[in-house]
């Protein structure tokens, strides 16, 4: 729902990431189709969830494949919504149902708020998930996208989807040693280590904490991608440290946002990057490499 924030939405973030050639990751929630995504360049992944309709799945993964998408992170820590009462007491639910006091106290700079797109519609009308029409059909609507989420899926499903795509495979919600292994035994290549923002399981334990054991689980045979909690260059630098390939952010580029479109979202990445760098000259580290877990105190993160 990034049109929620600023007008141009998923675009905005894509072209600023493919500029900077980060990975970015289309959810399938989106507000822009994977076609039109593609459009910015740069490295895209696709984030599935997986719907009980496994036509209307492979269906996703023939359109990312042909846009160009290098590979698919299956979503599996969402078999249902978690009990989300901030979200509830502020309407942001699947449909939303934002109260009219909320829309009119948004004042992101060029943003469409709750009112309207780019084209002039209701943002509501144009959150058609990335599910375009079929054979003429009209786009899939939230309820329907509610209704196909497949609450049963399993392991079992992960092994389908290998089968099914041949490009690399990650699995995001990852919170354990054991899970991470059978991941690799099915032949995915990366697991995202996420809680899915502390939103789904009250009390579940946050990625940082797990990072390290998970590592130590699975050698070099799977890329680990931290996922939660995201928001300096130094915490960049500690999950690396403590074993993460990469780590992945969400809040921060959607503060930029809001504040200032694909700019916005540009900048956001700039304080990364200055933040990165300073952090490791000041620990006398010249490349990402040089980063282990001596540099980090146990308990102290």
């Amino acid at each position: 729902m990034s049109q929620l924030f600023h007008t141009d939405g998923e675009m905005a973030v894509a072209r600023a990431a493919a500029a900077h050639q980060i990975l970015y990751s289309l959810p399938t929630m989106a507000t822009a189709t994977i076609e039109d995504v593609a459009t910015a360049g740069g490295p895209r992944m696709f984030q599935l969830y997986c719907f009980r309709d496994r036509g209307l799945t492979l269906e996703l993964l023939s359109r990312a494949q042909a846009a160009g998408y290098v590979a698919i992170c299956l979503t599996v820590d969402t078999p249902l919504a978690g009990n989300r009462e901030r979200d509830i007491a502020t309407g942001m639910t699947l449909p939303p149902r934002l109260p009219y006091a909320l829309c009119s106290n948004s004042r992101p700079i060029r943003a469409g708020s709750c009112r309207s797109s780019s084209a002039g519609r209701s943002i509501w009308q144009t959150s058609r998930v990335t599910l375009h029409p079929s054979a003429g059909g009209a786009p899939a609507s939230w309820s329907m996208s509610n209704s196909q989420m497949d609450r049963s899926i399993g392991w079992q499903d992960v092994e389908w989807l290998r089968s099914n795509w041949k490009g690399p495979l990650v699995v995001k919600g990852v919170l354990s040693a054991a899970d991470a292994r059978r991941a690799a035994e099915l032949g995915c290549e990366g697991v995202m280590i996420s809680n899915h923002g502390g939103r789904q399981l009250d009390g579940a334990i946050s990625p940082l904490e797990q990072l390290a054991s998970i590592r130590d689980a699975v050698g070099d045979s799977l890329s680990l991608i931290l996922d939660g909690g995201v928001r300096r260059g130094t915490h960049v630098l500690k999950a690396i440290a403590l074993g993460a390939t990469a780590c992945a952010i969400g809040r921060p580029y959607l503060f930029g946002l809001a504040a200032g479109g694909e700019r916005g979202v540009t900048r956001a990445i700039e304080i990364f990057r200055e933040e990165i760098e300073r952090g490791m000259a000041l620990m006398g580290c010249t490349s990402l490499e040089m980063l282990g877990r001596r540099h980090v105190r146990a308990g102290v993160t």
